[in-house]
Formats: C-alpha cells, sequence, structure tokens
C-alpha cells in the first residue's frame, strides 16, 4: 500500500501528461486473448474510463477473435484460413457481426456504464462509423486470392466520432464496415484502429496484446524493447525478430504513423491498469512505437 506522499508523487508524475494530452483522442484497440479474460477487459475499461473523465477522448476499436472461433467451431462450420485470415462465407459473417454487434460490442458498453462513464455502440444505421471494399490480396504466383467476405476500410466518418467525443461519450466500435452495397464486411480488428486513428488524428493508438511488446527474444520477457522508431521495425521483421501474427500489428502502427498518428503503443493488457502506465508514466510498460 503507498503512503500518501507516494501517492501524490504518482499524481505529480501524471499531471504533466494530463496537461500535454488533455482534449486529446487516444485509440484503443481491444482483441486477441485479453477479450476472453473478464477481469482484465473491467481493470482496461476502468482505465478508458479514467481516461476520458481526465479530460483525453478516448475511442475504443474491437475485434472478437475467440469468441467467434468458439462459435464458428459449436455451428460446425469449417474453419478455413486463407494466407494467415478466415476465410468468411455468408454463414460465417453471420456469426461474426452477431457476436462483435450484440455480444461483444453491447458487453463493453455495458461495462462502461456501470463503471460511471458513457458509452455508445457504433454499428447500426446512421451511427455506422467504418466503410470499406473487400480486401484484394495475392499469392506467391501474383493470383487473387478470394477471401469471401473479409474487407479493408478505406473511409471513417471523422465527424459521427468525434461528435460523440466532443459529447463526453465513449465510441466503442467493432471491426466491422460496410461496403457500397451496405453489406457487412469482416476486418481486421488491428488495421480498423489503425484506420480510426488515422482519421481522428489521435495523439495515441495503443494495441492491448498478450505479451508485454515487441521482444527481442520472443521467449525471454526481459528482452522487451521499449522504445522503436518505423525504421528499427522494418529492420526487426526483415531480421526475423519481429515474425507470425505481431507482423500485421506492428505493420498496423507503422500505417498509422505514416498517416499522422504521433504515436503508437503494444502493451499486454493482462497487466493490472496497463493502459494508464503506458500513457502516464515515463518509463511505460510496453513497446512505443515512433516515426522515423
Amino acid at each position: 500500500m503507498l503512503e500518501p506522499a507516494e501517492k501524490a508523487a504518482v499524481l505529480i508524475e501524471a499531471l504533466s501528461y494530463l496537461r500535454r494530452f488533455r482534449h486529446q483522442t487516444v485509440v484503443i484497440k481491444l482483441g486477441g486473448s485479453t477479450m476472453d479474460a473478464p477481469e482484465a477487459v473491467r481493470t482496461l475499461l476502468e482505465d478508458v474510463v479514467f481516461l476520458q473523465t481526465a479530460g483525453l477522448r478516448p475511442v475504443v476499436v474491437h475485434g472478437g477473435g475467440k469468441a467467434i472461433d468458439r462459435k464458428v467451431a459449436e455451428s460446425g462450420l469449417p474453419t478455413r484460413k486463407v494466407l494467415g485470415r478466415r476465410y468468411t462465407d455468408e454463414a460465417t459473417l453471420a456469426i461474426v457481426t452477431d457476436v462483435l454487434r450484440d455480444e461483444t460490442n453491447a458487453e463493453l458498453v455495458r461495462i462502461i456504464h456501470e463503471l460511471g462513464g458513457r458509452a455508445v455502440g457504433l454499428h447500426t444505421g446512421a451511427l455506422q462509423p467504418l466503410f470499406g471494399e473487400l480486401l484484394k490480396l495475392h499469392d506467391q504466383e501474383g493470383k487473387p486470392v478470394d477471401l469471401g467476405r473479409v474487407g479493408t476500410v478505406n473511409r471513417v466518418d471523422r465527424a459521427l466520432i468525434a461528435d460523440f467525443c466532443l459529447a463526453g461519450v465513449i465510441p466503442v466500435i467493432p471491426s466491422l464496415s460496410k461496403d457500397a452495397s451496405g453489406g457487412w464486411l469482416n476486418v481486421n480488428a488491428d488495421t480498423a484502429a489503425a484506420a480510426v486513428a488515422a482519421a481522428l488524428e489521435a495523439v495515441k493508438l495503443v494495441f492491448l496484446t498478450d505479451i508485454p511488446g515487441v521482444l527481442r527474444d520472443r521467449n525471454d520477457p526481459s528482452s522487451l524493447m521499449q522504445s522503436l522508431t518505423g525504421a528499427q521495425c522494418r529492420q526487426l521483421i526483415s531480421e526475423g525478430v519481429i515474425v507470425g501474427g505481431m507482423i500485421p500489428k506492428v505493420e498496423a502502427c507503422l500505417e498509422a504513423l505514416d498517416r499522422g498518428v504521433r504515436k503508437t503503443h503494444m502493451v499486454d493488457g493482462r497487466r493490472h491498469h496497463a493502459l494508464l502506465l503506458e500513457i502516464f508514466t515515463e518509463a511505460g510498460v510496453g513497446t512505443e512505437i515512433l516515426p522515423g
């Protein structure tokens, strides 16, 4: 338990960051195995409510991950991966939209309200902020790859999201976009969060993961690299240090930085109050990725 003087010191350390980031937008991406840990989710949303109460403008973007995997398995539908992405036919898309909108999004909004914050799920009718098109990928031979209803984001309704932030309401956005005909598209949550952060010119984009950050040795948590530039990240990818599922996360960070986001972070969302520790302390607890 901290002594009163120690508590005051913590508040003083946070003061400069509160001044710097007041009225600034911070985009937080929730997903992966963090979403399967109710206590971690609740603690992270406490942090989000704190940010809003302290004068920042948090926006939450989330995926569904393992919950979708479970629902697909329960339905008896086969899980098919194409170039590391979930092939999304119409039946699978129905499950994805149900989980993201009616279960995950609704639960996140409910918890924020329970914690004393105000939140709105943006995914319906006039409250749909993400628009896109089918994702176009090619195999090693240059042939187009069919991913079904997997999409990308090419337009974000910035005004819609910003209006809720200005009103003191936390937007909670599932990783779904609408195509030109009004159909749903399943979007990677990391790239969706990067698109939202870029559109809002966010001061920070924070990816909450299930590892401490970017590790020099992925089997050694103590090898955490606390600060990297974009150029260093690209070098680490080419050297095989950043591999597997970390590559799209880092690439989403780099895309956001290229489009004007000031700083991106990768943090272990299972750590108690990891979001506040990363934003309001000098050392932080994860990896910050900077332009350059």
